[in-house]
């Protein structure tokens, strides 16, 4: 896709779509790589992003008890 270099201010910049922007979730910021002879732009990694959300509702689920005991029969509280 060929998209023109346009002036902001004393810079220059592209435009996204609204489109590509819905499709590749890109809201505020963006990462730009930049490899070999290209300029790479992805949108920002967020990795917990929902996840206050998803633990709320556990909780109200009754979904957040532990799968296994934090403390195992055989272990020595000493050697710590």
């Amino acid at each position: 896709m060929e998209v023109s270099v346009i002036k902001i201010g004393n810079s220059k910049g592209i435009r996204l779509s609204k489109t590509m922007l819905e499709k590749y979730n890109i809201q505020d910021s963006v990462e730009v790589v930049l490899e070999d002879d290209q300029i790479v732009i992805k949108p920002t990694k967020e990795p917990r992003r929902g996840w206050d959300l998803a633990f709320k509702t556990m909780a109200e689920n009754g979904d957040d008890s532990l799968l296994m005991d934090d403390v195992f029969d055989d272990e020595n509280l000493e050697a710590w």
